[in-house]
């Protein structure tokens, strides 16, 4: 291993201190390497010197290879250092030359650092001049976004005097086109009604701007007013001319009526700038068309009264009249038969909807086919047509000239008053001449119906009329209804001609006309309708007891009554609803006599075993029924007779009955109910019989068998 020598190193850091060693180097005697051995600032001389530090480095520095190599081989440090000392000297004579050698290189080396820091320095005045720059930059970057939002809000100020300006030049400026329309187009051109719609808007503009007194306006106020005096009156020529069309003969008014509506606008703008004309207007339309309403509907009416029917009710054509009144060889032919005045038949169709709205009467048509139709059906054509008229008239007003309300009814009585007034005052002098009720109660159902389509329609220009027009027909009706009564009232039955069982007229004309009513009346039930209804009932009611009262025989007076209220049950139930008051009262009082009836008819057969069978029975629920333990004799009879004679009387009776009735129906419901009160009374003869006070009679073994009586008597039920 080389020797290693520890020299003095000739710089040793002492700071400032020669007792404190920093630093001190070890050589390698044979490689001649120089090793740093750090000491640590070791202080010799301070008082704070602590060997365990000193200990510390000494065995750290101890630890280093070369230290070791140097200790084991005992190098001098003396000459070590020498050494050391030699050889950086020989290093620096080296580096020394190196430096001399390279001086060219270090001298052009330092000229381009110099370059470089001379470059260096006019870049930084160039960043300097950059930053001031940019600094001066930022200061006009702030000028101008200044600037720019006090530039936007000028401009937003000049856009929106920009905006009303320009609306205002708009509205002011008056383009060649409109003039040019306004003068030489003709009014029914699309062109002229929207030039006119902007003239309106610009006649507007310039009366608002007039109220603010704004100096442009003077400037067009003149041009506007000639344009709009144009306007005025090409529109007024037009109109007028659309209006006097309507006068010609034949013609259908609606179409130019039409016409007007599409051009409703010509109204609204004289209304706005010229309102004489425009009342001028309106008035020429009130009266032209109050004439043409009045003559058509005036001509209409007189021609349909043409095709009534010639033969009308009279005064005498009342329900209590005799058939024989009129009859005589110089009278005037009645009535085919007055029944049909109080039948309604197929004139209750008037009111069905596809009637009641279906077209009206064309009278040349029917005066050409020789036809004729009652009083209803022409009051139906006439208000029908009136109606319509009326509603489109009405609704015409409303959308041409722009009025609602109280306005509105007023202008359309002007126009359709006279036609109303001439309406009511013919129906007046018909109503107060007539005396067919039916004819009148059909005409006050077709007012309320047509009532009910115009408050469909939400039109109310004719209420008024058909609250006239039902003041005129109900007091007639309740009149014509009490006439009738007080005709049947005074009915004397003694001269109404021969007696007769079968239903009499008087009643049989009742059924018919309370049926009508009734029916009719159920859409919209009258409660003075229901009251004289009601009354006429009572007095046909006590006309048929007096007619009954004039027979003879209660078998007779019985048959009378049971014809005449199966007859007007059976009238009535055709077209009155099974509860109705008349159907059940009539059904009551039939029942009534029908029981009695029965009774009647199995007296003179059967009578005395009716009478023991009651009076049995009595005797029964009093516990008396001892008292009759004598009557063997009687029982005996009674049991005989009518085992011997009951087939024969059962056949005698039930043909008496068939003869009797007019309506076989009931005479079989009579003989059903006949044969089944004798069963029961039979039967009750049978239980009494069976009492222990009758169980040892011997004729008891005589009694019909109860099953085989009922067997036998179903073969004598006539079937119809």
């Amino acid at each position: 291993m080389a020797a290693a020598s520890v020299e003095p190193v000739s710089d040793v850091n002492t700071t400032g201190n020669p007792t404190q060693i920093t630093m001190a180097y070890l050589r390698d005697e044979k490689t001649g390497d120089i090793t740093n051995l750090n000491l640590g600032e070791l202080d010799l001389t301070t008082d704070e010197f602590i060997l365990d530090e000193v200990d510390i480095h000494i065995q750290a520095n101890l630890e280093d290879d070369l230290v070791k190599e140097a200790l084991k081989t005992g190098v001098d440090l003396r000459q070590y250092s020498k050494q050391v000392e030699a050889e950086l000297q020989r290093i620096e004579q080296a580096s020394i030359k190196d430096y001399i050698k390279e001086s060219q290189n270090i001298a052009l080396l330092h000229n381009q650092i110099t370059a470089c820091d001379s470059i260096l320095e006019r870049m930084e005045g160039m960043l300097s001049g950059f930053q001031s720059d940019l600094s001066s930059i930022s200061s006009e970057i702030q000028t101008l976004q200044q600037q720019s939002v006090s530039m936007n809000v000028r401009l937003k100020n000049r856009q929106a005097v920009r905006s009303h300006l320009s609306q205002l030049v708009d509205e002011l400026v008056v383009p060649g086109v409109m003039i040019s329309t306004i003068l030489e187009s003709p009014v029914t051109e699309q062109e002229f009604l929207e030039q006119l719609h902007e003239l309106n808007t610009k006649i507007n503009f310039a009366k608002e701007l007039s109220f603010r007194e704004t100096l442009a306006c003077s400037d067009i106020q003149d041009i506007i007013d000639r344009l709009k005096l144009k306007a005025v009156s090409k529109i007024r020529e037009f109109i007028l001319q659309k209006i006097y069309s309507f006068r010609k003969p034949m013609t259908n008014y609606q179409i130019p009526q039409n016409t007007l509506l599409k051009y409703r606008f010509f109204y609204q703008f004289l209304l706005a700038n010229e309102r004489s004309i425009a009342k001028e207007i309106r008035d020429e339309y009130v009266d032209t068309m109050s004439k043409i309403y009045y003559s058509y509907f005036k001509s209409y009416s007189g021609r349909l009264l043409k095709v009534q029917y010639e033969e009308v009710a009279d005064k005498d054509d009342l329900m209590g009249v005799e058939d024989t009144a009129k009859k005589g060889f110089f009278s005037k032919p009645s009535l085919k038969s007055r029944n049909t005045i109080f039948t309604v038949g197929q004139r209750g169709a008037i009111l069905s909807p596809a009637e009641l709205e279906g077209p009206i009467l064309v009278p040349h048509t029917a005066q050409r086919g020789d036809s004729r139709y009652p009083y209803e059906t022409l009051f139906r054509s006439q208000h029908y047509a009136l109606l319509d008229n009326g509603c489109r008239e009405y609704l015409f007003l409303c959308d041409f000239f722009m009025v609602a309300g109280n306005s509105a009814l007023d202008l359309f009585y002007c126009i359709m008053g006279k036609t109303l007034s001439m309406f009511l005052k013919s129906m007046s002098t018909y109503v107060s001449d007539c005396y067919d009720s039916i004819a009148i109660f059909l005409c006050i159902h077709i007012i309320l119906r047509f009532r009910a389509i115009t408050a469909k329609r939400t039109i109310p220009a004719l209420d008024k009329y058909w609250e006239a027009v039902l003041e005129l027909l109900w007091p007639r009706f309740e009149l014509i209804l009490e006439m009738n009564i007080q005709s049947i009232r005074n009915t004397d039955p003694q001269k109404l001609g021969v007696l007769d069982t079968r239903p009499h007229y008087i009643t049989r004309r009742y059924a018919e006309f309370s049926s009508a009513i009734v029916s009719i009346n159920q859409t919209f039930p009258n409660e003075r309708t229901n009251a004289l209804l009601a009354q006429l009932q009572v007095e046909v009611e006590n006309f048929v007891l007096k007619m009954a009262a004039e027979f003879p025989s209660r078998r007779d007076q019985l048959i009378f009554l049971i014809n005449n209220y199966d007859m007007l049950l059976s009238v009535l139930m055709e077209r009155a609803a099974d509860d109705s008051k008349e159907v059940e009262s009539f059904q009551q009082l039939l029942l009534a006599r029908t029981q009695e009836f029965i009774e009647e008819i199995l007296s003179p057969p059967f009578g005395g075993m009716i009478a023991f069978v009651k009076e049995a029975e009595a005797l029964m629920e009093k516990g008396q029924l001892d008292r009759l333990k004598n009557e063997e004799a009687r029982i005996t009879q009674l049991v005989r007779g009518f085992s011997s004679t009951w087939k024969q009387s059962v056949e005698s009776m039930s043909q008496d009955v068939m003869r009797s009735f007019t309506n076989f129906k009931n005479g079989t419901s009579i003989i059903q109910g006949a044969l089944t009160q004798l069963i029961q009374y039979y039967h009750g003869f049978h239980k009494i019989l069976n009492q222990p006070t009758f169980r040892s009679l011997a004729v008891r073994s005589e009694l019909i068998n109860l099953h085989h009586l009922m067997v036998e008597v179903k073969k004598h039920k006539p079937n119809f």
